[in-house]
Order: structure tokens, then sequence, then C-alpha cells
């Protein structure tokens, strides 16, 4: 399988995005949305969901994510708050990491985030642990960004995603098929940087 790359961009009020706007598996991209998803309650955090919330998008982890996951009412809760955000392709699946999205949806997904009430979601994203901050990041300037990665039990390949600020720029890349994490990092990081370099 040759590696197949989707890229979404806003730079301001230009939208540009490259390769076709297919739907790949989340894996961890997903829990900006299921942070975002808790946001919409509108409530306070619990100091345990805060605590969860760092957990999981600071240092990506999944048992945080799979309680968060549970509170919004899994996967009806999270397709009922990505219709909120305006996502119109992105469905969730019982395994959270499994949800299928588009680029496009997910810099929907950016837009919202960025642009709206979610001061907190945006300050985990700007301080996720070294190792995890490849990515978008590769674009140049202050970053926030949410990463996702993990192997397809069928065929072995990686799905490899990065999404969030670089500069003045957001950005979602989604890509699979790659024969390794790192060769799916590379090929983000290559196409983050040409989409900003290339916008007009």
């Amino acid at each position: 399988m040759t590696a197949r790359v989707s890229v979404a961009v806003s730079h301001g009020a230009a939208v540009r995005s490259y390769g076709e706007d297919l739907a790949y598996p989340s894996a961890s991209i997903v829990k900006v949305s299921i942070l975002a998803a808790l946001l919409l309650e509108g409530r306070e955090l619990t100091e345990r969901e805060r605590a969860l919330a760092r957990d999981m998008i600071v240092r990506s982890d999944n048992d945080a994510a799979t309680e968060l996951w549970t509170t919004i009412g899994g996967a009806p809760g999270l397709d009922a708050a990505h219709a909120r955000l305006g996502l119109t392709r992105t469905r969730a699946r019982r395994a959270w990491g499994l949800t299928r999205t588009t680029a496009r949806d997910q810099l929907a997904l950016l837009r919202a985030v960025f642009d709206g009430p979610y001061p907190y979601l945006r300050t985990l994203m700007g301080q996720v642990v070294a190792g995890q901050d490849w990515g978008v990041s590769a674009a140049g300037g202050p970053w926030a960004l949410k990463n996702g990665w993990m192997p397809m039990r069928e065929s072995g390949l990686w799905v490899v995603h990065s999404v969030g600020r670089a500069g003045g720029s957001l950005i979602a890349v989604l890509s699979e098929g790659h024969p390794t994490k790192e060769a799916g990092i590379a090929c983000v990081e290559a196409a983050a940087r040409a989409a900003v370099t290339t916008r007009a």
C-alpha cells in the first residue's frame, strides 16, 4: 500500500487543501474532540476531569481518554459534539481511536478550538511533552498540537496524524500506509512545511 496523505490548512480566512479528502482512523487526534465535547457541556470541570484532560492531551494517555470518553457518552456523545462543532464527515466508533475523520473536518475542529472559548484546551495543546511535539510544529513558529499514531492490526502499516497551530496557520495532516511510525512522522512534517510554504 502506498502511503496516503491529506492536508487542510488555513491562514486567516484563506483555506486550502491538498490531496484527496479521505476518511482516516483518527488514532489519538480524537482526544481533542473528546475534551472539546466535555467542555461543550458548559460547566466547570471537576478536579479529576482536569487531571484526566491534562494526561490525555499532554501525554496522550489512553486510559485517561477512555474515562473521559465514558463521561461524554461514548460514540453518541462524540457525534453530537461534532455536529455542534461543524464536523460533517466524522463518525465515532465504539473504539474511540477508530473514529473516522477527514483533514477538512479536523480543520473545522481546529477553527472551533482556536477561535472559540477553549483556552484550557489550547493551553494543553501547547504543553505536549517532548517526544510527542513533532508534526505540524515543523511548519515553524509557536505551536499547539495533538498527534496520533497507531499500527493497523490488519496490515501492520501505520496511521500517523498531526493537527494544530503553527505560527499563524491552522494545519491538519492525516496519513496512513506507512511502514514505520518514523516514516509517517517524516511524511507528516514534510506535508506541514509544504502546506505553509505554498499558501497564497
